[in-house]
């Protein structure tokens, strides 16, 4: 065995010999990390020039690092397995800039002027009428009035809208003195009055109540015919009725815009020569006070559409002319012959398609229309007009011209049975499976498909409102529309919450389900996107 120092003697060599390579490679590391901080440095500040006598002591020195031979260095430490950018052209939005002022009422379909081209029997040239494909398309947005404000919040805008956001005066000159709507400094207060009810609606309401029972649960969706200001859907709200008011585009050109201002739902609408667009059997009150629809009037035509919209037992109330026309023929300014003669000829259709007059009590008038057609088509032989429409889809209503016959309610196998089916009450009847859905008349919906599309929703709007936390504010939002509605699932999310929906089933739709959401006890319209 050699001694232990001869190893040492050899370490010692060894060292020596290898003493030269080493000091290469420190020198090699060290460059690198003085060209790394430098790269660091550049990233951070912008690239910095070294000079070319550094650079030549660089390309000798650096054995482990590759340096590029260029007379500026820029070291690059960004990624380069990222997707390439869009080209500027697919990734620029396009800019809608707004339109002029003048446009912040627009309403394409709706224009005063390109109604006066239409005929004026029957107020026909007030109905929808929209610009020709291409004839009249906006590449601007619309803009807010001046002035616009943040409306009031409901409860409070029942009562209150701000002038700036709906300017027109012309109504509180014209039904001042019937407490529609009074002018107040920046703002309008509405005190709910109407023409047949000054002393207000809540009154009006109480008394109709008194007639017909309006807290059972059994009345959730109303119809209010030619409704003014709405202040009798409003009032309704209280009660758990959810109304549809509608008025036409007239010299009071702004009804529905102060309705929408408040908070209820409206739309602009006129029955002349075409169906309104809701479903058959939507709603469960139909309401005109003083509306000057003629009722009696083209074979009844006005009625029938009426009944069509009426569900099995619904009511017809009816208040101003001719309603106690003995107590108001003077106010009126009509003679007590011309009176009699419409009351008799609106009595006269009224039985024509089976209503029954259920009372009249000072100035309002109530019938009701029958749970089914067994007693009705017995009568035919009575009545032969107006017979009952063969046709046409009940449910079709988008430009469908009016007929004068009695839409058919769906057969039944007892007298005492509810045509397609009875309602259960409010608030159950919201999440009930619809009898358009139970007898199997929508197809490829189920009760089970309901019933998911129902948790569905539940789950999308908790989502919502985690995501907008404007939505989960109470107040924050009042008017909501929900373009492609299809069973409601939405608005029965949100039936909790201070808002109401305008659910809205495009008319392409493979399957109408509109019918499928009154029968929820939720409200909505047809429309072509």
């Amino acid at each position: 065995m050699a001694p232990p120092f001869s190893n040492y003697h050899h370490l010692i060599t060894a060292s020596k010999i290898k003493r030269p390579h080493l000091i290469k490679a420190l020198a090699a590391v060290i460059l690198c990390s003085v060209f790394y901080l430098i790269g660091f440095y550049q990233n951070a500040r912008g690239s910095i020039p070294l000079p070319s006598p550094v650079l030549a002591q660089t390309q000798k020195s650096a054995v482990a690092c590759v340096i590029p031979v260029a007379a500026n260095i820029t070291l690059d430490f960004e990624p380069h397995h990222r997707p390439a950018d869009p080209p500027p052209s697919a990734a620029a939005v396009p800019e809608l800039p707004p339109c002029d002022p003048s446009y912040s009422e627009y309403t394409p379909c709706e224009d005063a002027r390109r109604s006066l081209a239409f005929e004026r029997a029957r107020l026909i040239y007030r109905e929808r009428h929209c610009p020709a494909s291409g004839e009249e398309r906006l590449r601007c947005r619309v803009p807010a009035p001046h002035g616009y404000r943040v409306p009031f919040r409901w409860p409070e805008s029942r009562e209150l809208a701000w002038y700036a956001n709906v300017p027109h005066k012309e109504l509180t000159v014209e039904k001042g003195r019937q407490n529609w709507v009074h002018y107040e400094g920046d703002r309008f207060r509405f005190p709910g009055g109407g023409t047949m009810f000054p002393r207000g609606a809540d009154a009006y309401i109480d008394e109709i109540g008194k007639l017909i029972n309006l807290k059972d649960g059994s009345i959730r969706t109303a119809i209010d015919t030619g409704c003014g200001v709405a202040s009798f859907g409003a009032y309704l709200l209280s009660r758990n009725v959810l109304t549809v008011s509608f008025a036409p585009r007239d010299s009071h050109e702004a009804q529905v815009q102060f309705a929408l201002e408040r908070g209820v739902p409206a739309l602009i609408g006129i029955i002349a020569s075409i169906r309104l667009p809701y479903p058959s059997r939507a709603f469960d009150i139909a309401h005109c006070s003083r509306c000057l629809i003629p009722w009696g009037e083209y074979d009844g035509q006005y009625l029938l559409e009426v009944d069509r919209l009426l569900r099995p037992g619904g009511y017809w109330i009816l208040s101003g002319p001719p309603i106690n026309w003995e107590g108001h023929y003077r106010g009126w300014n009509r003679t007590m012959q011309d009176l009699k003669a419409e009351q008799d000829r609106v009595e006269g259709v009224a039985r024509s398609i089976c209503w029954k007059k259920l009372v009249q009590k000072n100035d309002i008038a109530i019938w009701q229309k029958p749970t089914n057609h067994v007693h009705c088509r017995a009568t035919r032989r009575v009545f032969r007009q107006p017979g009952f429409c063969t046709s046409q889809n009940p449910d079709q209503a988008w430009y469908t011209k009016l007929e004068t016959c009695i839409t058919p309610l769906p057969e039944v196998s007892d007298i005492k049975e509810t045509a397609g089916g009875s309602l259960p009450k409010w608030p159950e009847r919201l999440a009930a499976i619809p009898p358009r859905i139970r007898n199997g008349s929508l197809e490829g919906i189920t009760a089970e498909k309901f019933n998911e599309n129902t948790e569905l929703w539940q789950k999308r709007v908790g989502y919502y409102k985690r995501v907008d936390q404007q939505l989960a504010q109470t107040g924050r939002y009042r008017n909501l529309l929900d373009m492609n509605a299809y069973l409601g699932g939405f608005a029965a999310a949100l039936v909790r919450d201070p808002v109401w929906v305008m659910n809205v089933v495009p008319v392409e739709s493979r399957v109408d389900t509109l019918g499928v959401i009154y029968e929820r006890g939720l409200i909505g319209t047809y429309q072509n996107w």
